[in-house]
């Protein structure tokens, strides 16, 4: 591995962590929210419909902005959104208003569905580079920040730190960070440059579109994403609400699944490497759909926090595998890529809000069973990302890693 492309492999470890450091910090503290505002649980379930709203944007402008600028640029632009929502969402909650709060996550979600889909694509274009599976340990960077999130938001949680300036504080680290690598990133990524008669950028969207393949791995993401989505946006409130933890407590088993996915990822890659993109997906599925069965059946704490465990190891593949497999799937991966993350998005747009309308009526436990049905689904449709080479078969002919 050159120094240049080390450095490079590294600047995406740290824009992967800085997204994933800001979304545990604020779901650490929705039990806090919650209370600042005075929201029931269909109320919670409106506000974080603004985070829905403000990913699906991003993502559907993300494949044009990256074929247009690239992928730097969009990357830049994302992760500085994501601190600003992070602020806004603080001061909304200081001030008790709910609406306040909703900007503030669509203004956090646009950024992350705009500038995830970016990263993925520069992070796909680096793992090419490198010859093996690193798009698991890439999002394990994201879990990793989620796990370090958890941890300070569950102490902070437990004294009653205010949220204002805890959200603050992260979006200060965020920037930070991406002041320090944002420059390692190449900047034509993802761009399409035209050339004589070459097709227009959207020609290749278009195309994808109809490949019946990459849809079923889209729907992969797209159960896969909603557990994951999930977790990050219910999980604390399911252990509260549905388990009897108190608010402490309810935030430490979400640190056990941020943990469950950060190792997950880690390690991932070489079963990927292994056995394959098919059968890594399928074991995450049937692993992930088994930790859902557990919280939503079964009535005991001890159970529950443990199931965490297989709900994250389940979960923790389908993202970054899925995209990459988008990728090696056809010609044009910049835009398969894209086109996966945009399937998989929807899973953020759909799932809080009603997640939230049938917690109201049914329970968030019960209204789990709604993920299940998905992910349980997914495992059926996970032989359309088996690879067209074998992973020895790409080490042979891309340029090797380190």
């Amino acid at each position: 591995m050159t120094a240049d492309l080390a450095r490079r492999r590294t600047a995406v470890f740290v824009l992967f962590f800085a997204p994933g450091l800001t979304i545990s910090s604020w779901v650490t503290r929705t039990p806090d929210v919650r209370d600042l505002l005075g929201a029931s649980t269909a109320q919670m379930g409106l506000i974080l419909f603004g985070l829905s709203v403000g990913s699906m944007i991003g993502i559907l402008c993300s494949g044009a902005f990256v074929a247009r600028w690239g992928a730097r640029l969009v990357i830049l632009a994302g992760t500085s959104a994501i601190a600003a929502g992070a602020v806004v969402v603080g001061v909304g909650a200081a001030v008790g208003s709910g609406p306040g709060v909703a900007l503030g996550l669509g203004l956090f979600g646009l950024g992350m569905g705009g500038g995830e889909v970016a990263l993925n694509v520069e992070g796909a274009e680096v793992e090419r580079l490198l010859g093996r599976s690193t798009l698991p340990a890439m999002h394990g960077f994201f879990s990793l920040g989620t796990v370090l999130g958890a941890v300070v938001g569950m102490c902070l949680t437990a004294v009653g730190f205010p949220v204002l300036v805890h959200l603050v504080a992260v979006a200060v680290v965020v920037l930070g960070a991406l002041a320090l690598v944002i420059r390692r990133v190449p900047v034509d990524v993802g761009r399409q440059h035209d050339s004589g008669g070459s097709r227009e950028p959207g020609a290749a969207r278009a195309t994808v579109w109809r490949d019946p393949a990459l849809l079923l791995i889209g729907g992969v993401i797209l159960a896969l994403a909603m557990a994951e989505g999930t977790a990050n946006d219910w999980l604390p409130l399911v252990m509260v609400d549905g388990h009897g933890f108190d608010a402490a407590l309810g935030s430490a088993v979400y640190a056990v699944f941020a943990a469950a996915m950060t190792v997950g990822r880690f390690v991932g890659g070489r079963f990927v490497d292994r056995f394959g993109r098919a059968a890594a997906l399928g074991g995450s599925a049937i692993v992930g759909a088994a930790g859902l069965a557990l919280v939503i059946f079964v009535d005991n704490q001890a159970v529950a926090a443990a199931a965490a465990v297989l709900w994250g190891l389940g979960a923790s593949l389908g993202f970054p595998v899925a995209l990459s497999a988008a990728g090696d799937s056809g010609p044009d991966p910049a835009a398969r890529v894209s086109l996966a993350a945009t399937v998989g998005y929807v899973a953020f747009l759909v799932g809080p809000p009603s997640l939230g309308y049938l917690g109201e009526h049914f329970g968030l436990r019960h209204a789990l069973i709604l993920v299940l049905v998905l992910v349980v689904a997914a495992v059926f449709a996970t032989p359309a990302a088996r690879s067209p080479r074998s992973p020895q078969a790409v080490r042979d002919t891309e340029p090797a890693g380190g």
